[in-house]
């Protein structure tokens, strides 16, 4: 049996052969489109409750933060009254807020209300 040619479909022989499909390259335009998911800021506040070792240490637990970090946010959040601890993605910056929240009262304090207060906050 001879092949006949027909330009509707490919020379059995060819790379693009029946049942494959071949996409062309995005252009230049259609890989600016691509855009990347917002970012929001974890924003601790101060207050007269916790000590610097409090939150050194929650940030190191919570946070994955240095010890020197730490002390560099706990002394940014008492000398300017708020710190951005971490810029990321909405679900983890809503989960970090959450666990702050929940970290509990500084030990060192005997009248210490709870946690610290921290928001969510777009980056800009």
């Amino acid at each position: 049996m001879e092949w006949e040619s027909d330009a509707r479909m490919p020379h059995p022989k060819s790379p693009g052969g029946p049942g494959t499909h071949v996409l062309p390259r995005p252009t230049t335009r259609e890989k600016e489109k691509t855009q990347l998911a917002p970012l929001y800021h974890v924003v601790l506040y101060d207050d007269d409750k916790h000590t610097y070792e409090y939150v050194i240490l929650m940030l190191m637990k919570l946070f994955g933060k240095s010890a020197e970090d730490g002390y560099r946010h706990a002394r940014e959040v008492d000398t300017s009254g708020r710190s951005i601890i971490e810029t990321t993605s909405l679900e983890r910056a809503e989960l970090k807020r959450d666990q702050i929240r929940a970290y509990g009262a500084d030990p060192r304090i005997p009248d210490s209300p709870g946690s610290m207060y921290a928001t969510v906050e777009k980056a800009e």
